[in-house]
């Protein structure tokens, strides 16, 4: 196991449950584009950006939503077509089949907020197999500083 980056004092792959994998924690955008194009997962386009092709199924299905329904949720969340509900034993048992997915993998992990009003920021840890995917967190979520990402807990 390898992990490399900026991260937490303590934060590491296997405090997820993912075994023998090579991390690499929090990597910039340039980081993360090179790679992506040096995998031949990316192309640079004549602008300068990144193009993937992302294959048959490029948007995200808003009817694809499904949230564990339990104890904490079961109240607070509007049930329905778009919010779905999931058994938690079912969520238990894809959790361990993703476990052993990404075990002995290249992952990348991007730690990051979500809601810029801090009474309602929430921390995230998003994990990755491929450097564009996290290219798009890297963008689509507010990204602690060197200070805030040492002391990160998630």
């Amino acid at each position: 196991m390898t992990e490399t980056g900026k991260r937490a004092k303590n934060a590491t792959i296997t405090d997820l449950g993912i075994k023998n994998a090579k991390a690499f924690w929090n990597l910039s955008s340039k980081e993360l584009s090179k790679i992506a194009v040096e995998k031949g997962q990316a192309k640079i386009t004549s602008q300068g950006a990144i193009a993937i092709n992302t294959g048959e199924f490029t948007g995200r299905s808003p009817l694809d939503r499904f949230i564990v329904k339990d104890n904490l949720t079961k109240e607070h969340v509007w049930w329905g077509d778009v919010n779905q509900s999931f058994d938690e034993n079912k969520f238990d048992l894809l959790h361990e089949k993703m476990l052993k997915h990404l075990e002995g993998k290249e992952l990348y992990v991007r730690d990051a907020y979500a809601c810029a009003e801090e009474k309602y920021r929430m921390n995230i840890r998003v994990v990755n197999e491929y450097s564009w995917s996290n290219l798009f967190a890297y963008n689509m979520f507010l990204r602690p500083n060197d200070i805030e990402i040492e002391n990160f807990e998630a």
